[in-house]
C-alpha cells in the first residue's frame, strides 16, 4: 500500500518510458476488439495453449515442475495426480478458469485473493489463509551463500495492510490518482511487498495481474500467457522488483522500474496476440507458429531440449519436424548430432 500512498499524495511527473508504454497499450486496446472478432476457432486454440503455458510457467518460476509428457493431462485432463507438484499445477489451472470465466465480474477483494490462493496452492493446510509467522525473502546462491532480499510486512500487520491495499485500489480507480494501468502495477508491487501468504505469493500476484487487466479492458492474457512472458524475462522481473521494493516500508521507494516492467509484459502480450492472430493461417498451423516463435525467443545456439521446454503443449516429435522444415528452408542450421546438437538461427526465422 506504500506505492498507493505515494500516488495519493500526488504524482508530479510520469517517466517518459512509462508514457510511451501507456500510449502503446491504449492503441493495442483499441485494436483488441477487432482481432477478437476474427476466426473464433483460431482463438479457441490460442486459449488452450495459453492455459497450459500459464499453469506451467507460473509454477516453474517457483521451482514447481511436472514431467512434460504429463503436462497436457495434468492441466487439461482429469487424470490421477501423481505428486504435490502436479496438484499445484492443476490448482493454478483451476484459478485461471475462475478468472477467465468471470473476468471483470470477479471483484478484487480480500476474499477473491484468498480464494485464488487456495485454488493455486491445491488446498494445502494453509491455502487461502494469511501467514501466521514472519519470514524474510531469502535469495540462495549455487555456492551456498544466501542473503535477505526483502523483509515483508509482519504477520501481525498483514490483515490490516491487505484490507488497506484493496481499499486504496478502489480509491485510486475512482479518484484517478494515476492511470489505471499504473495502478495495476502499483497493486502488484504492494502485494508482493506485503507478502501476505506463507507461500505462493508470486503465483497469486500473476493471477491478480490477469484479473486486474480484465478489469481494465485488456484481454490479451486470455490468449497469450502473461506467465510465460514473465518467465522468459525472469531476471528482469527479480531485478526490477528488488529495485522498486528498496525503501518501501518508509514510502521512499522508486516504483517506476517495476511499473515499467509490468507494462512491458502487457505490451508484449498485446503485440504477440496481434501477431499470432494475424499470422496463423488455420487452427492446424497454430502449433507450428508457436514453435517458430519459441525459436525466435531463444538465444542462439540452443538445443532441442531447450526448445521442447519452451513448448510444453507441443509434442517432441512435432518440435523436431518444425525444426527440420526450418532447416530445409534455411532458417536454422544444426551443428553436431544427437541430444547435444546445437541449433543456430540464420537470418529471418519468421
Amino acid at each position: 500500500m506504500k506505492t498507493f500512498e505515494q500516488f495519493a499524495g500526488g504524482v508530479k511527473t510520469v517517466p517518459a518510458g512509462t508514457s510511451w508504454y501507456l500510449a502503446d497499450l491504449g492503441e493495442a486496446r483499441g485494436r483488441q476488439e477487432l482481432f477478437t472478432r476474427q476466426a473464433p476457432q483460431k482463438l479457441k486454440v490460442l486459449r488452450e495453449h495459453a492455459l497450459i503455458e500459464s499453469a506451467v510457467s507460473s509454477n516453474r518460476i517457483e521451482g514447481v515442475e511436472v514431467d512434460r509428457r504429463r503436462v497436457k493431462a495434468v492441466v487439461l485432463g482429469k487424470s490421477f495426480l501423481q505428486d504435490r507438484d502436479e496438484e499445484e499445477v492443476r490448482g493454478y489451472r483451476l484459478a485461471l478458469d475462475r478468472i477467465h470465466a468471470q473476468g471483470k465480474r470477479l471483484s478484487v477483494t480480500e476474499k477473491t485473493l484468498c480464494d485464488l490462493h487456495r485454488l493455486a496452492r491445491g488446498d494445502i493446510w494453509d491455502a487461502g489463509k494469511y501467514k501466521s509467522k514472519d519470514g524474510d525473502i531469502i535469495e540462495r546462491y549455487p555456492n551456498g551463500r544466501q542473503r535477505v532480499r526483502f523483509k515483508p510486512v509482519s504477520a501481525a500487520l498483514t490483515a490490516e495492510c491487505m484490507a488497506h491495499l484493496v481499499s486504496l485500489w478502489d480509491q485510486c480507480l475512482e479518484k484517478r490518482w494515476v492511470h489505471p494501468l499504473i495502478a495495476l502495477a502499483a497493486f502488484n508491487l504492494d502485494f508482493l511487498c506485503i507478502h501476505p501468504f506463507r507461500d505462493g505469493n508470486g503465483r497469486v500476484s500473476r493471477l491478480l495481474l490477469l484479473l486486474q487487466s480484465y478489469h481494465l479492458g485488456f484481454e490479451a492474457g486470455r490468449y497469450i500467457s502473461l506467465e510465460r512472458l514473465i518467465e522468459t524475462n525472469k531476471d528482469r522481473y527479480y531485478e526490477t522488483l528488488e529495485t522498486s521494493s528498496h525503501g518501501w516500508h518508509e514510502g521512499k521507494h522508486d516504483p517506476w522500474p517495476y511499473v515499467n516492467y509490468l507494462l512491458f509484459i502487457l505490451k508484449s502480450a498485446c503485440r504477440e496476440f496481434v501477431s499470432r492472430v494475424g499470422e496463423t493461417k488455420s487452427p492446424r498451423g497454430t502449433k507450428t507458429e508457436f514453435v517458430k516463435a519459441a525459436v525466435r525467443s531463444l538465444e542462439s545456439p540452443f538445443t532441442l531440449a531447450d526448445l521442447v521446454n519452451k513448448c510444453p503443449h507441443v509434442s517432441q516429435d512435432m518440435v523436431r519436424n518444425v525444426l527440420r522444415n526450418m532447416q530445409k528452408d534455411g532458417d536454422v542450421e544444426c551443428v553436431g548430432r544427437g541430444p547435444a546438437a546445437l541449433w543456430h538461427r540464420k537470418g529471418n526465422t519468421s
